[in-house]
């Protein structure tokens, strides 16, 4: 899959590490702009760009690919009103076919998925951690389409169902012997897989599609491999499966171009995911519960990451304001 997606850390990388975005700054402070609201606005004119980038492969792809994320606010994680009223309010702004929102898999967030969907509203859902947290999300998208179709709208809504990857391995490194390390990532992975598989073949899923609704795809997230002994495209290599998406960072991205191989493709069942998952339990690893944990620690982490870039902005702002003064 061809696209390109965006999270708070990024953008607070290059504000705060650059003067690109400087002339735009002072251009929108003098509009009277400032915090979230400017914020969006320098996001929504980059992504809008880049989803023309991508339009071309969009249209080539029957719609598939070329697709660009815009996240709402991490703030609103756990208020579905007004995540539905952000979400809705910033993929009109960008008017853009080829624009996913994303919206948390939190249990506030999984009603305004499924409302999202229900409004016309692309969803990239962002911040799920296990198989079971993906079905959940997965459920809120069938919902949506669900109701578009008996409210005589077409089901043709797209969405992606991201899975973060290498946290599972960083959050038991110490805790498990060296024969689990980095295995418990790829494990979660294959689960996912076969609980996406295994949607797709359901009646349920089966009416939609014959409605002509599309696929949610499966999206692995955290591909980055974090332990250093560990192969640079560990994540990439092991996690390769057809109709799904990798959001590579940029020097994962490269390391692949480099030598990365493709070392199987990931089982339909999801091979040995189970006993390798069992493995971990015996060692001591409760999936269930930090699954929770790391969706209620990856959910603080883009709230720190978010007040951080408004921090940034407010500097750049500040700065601007008392170069005028």
């Amino acid at each position: 899959m061809t696209g390109l997606t965006s999270n708070p850390t990024i953008f607070d990388h290059a504000l705060s590490h650059g003067t690109s975005y400087d002339r735009e700054i002072a251009r929108l402070v003098g509009a009277g702009l400032k915090g979230e609201e400017l914020f969006f606005e320098l996001a929504i004119q980059d992504l809008a760009r880049a989803a023309d980038i991508f339009l071309p492969a969009h249209r080539r792809s029957a719609t598939v690919d070329g697709w660009v994320s815009l996240e709402v606010s991490p703030l609103l994680a756990h208020d579905t009103q007004r995540t539905v009223a952000a979400a809705q309010a910033l993929w009109a702004k960008a008017n853009k076919p080829n624009l996913f929102i994303k919206i948390p898999g939190t249990k506030e967030g999984l009603p305004a998925i499924e409302e999202a969907i229900f409004r016309g509203v692309p969803v990239n859902v962002t911040l799920l951690f296990s198989p079971d947290q993906y079905v959940a999300a997965a459920d809120a998208y069938l919902k949506g389409l669900e109701r578009r179709v008996e409210a005589g709208l077409s089901p043709d809504v797209r969405s992606v169902a991201s899975v973060f990857i290498s946290r599972w391995d960083v959050a038991v490194a110490a805790a498990v012997p060296d024969a689990l390390k980095n295995r418990l990532g790829i494990a979660i992975g294959e689960l996912a897989y076969k609980a996406y598989r295994d949607l797709l073949e359901t009646d349920r899923w089966q009416r939609l599609a014959n409605r002509g609704a599309r696929a949610q795809r499966l999206l692995f997230a955290s591909t980055g491999t974090k332990d250093p002994k560990a192969p640079d495209v560990l994540y990439v290599i092991s996690l390769t499966a057809p109709n799904t998406v990798n959001t590579v960072p940029e020097a994962t991205l490269k390391a692949a171009a480099d030598h990365a191989f493709i070392a199987r493709e990931v089982s339909r069942d999801g091979g040995d995911a189970a006993e390798v998952i069992a493995s971990f339990e015996k060692a001591g690893v409760g999936i269930g519960a930090l699954a929770e944990k790391l969706q209620n620690d990856g959910t603080q982490s883009f709230v720190k990451s978010w007040r951080d870039l408004l921090k940034t902005i407010d500097s750049k702002t500040e700065a601007r304001s008392g170069s005028h003064a």
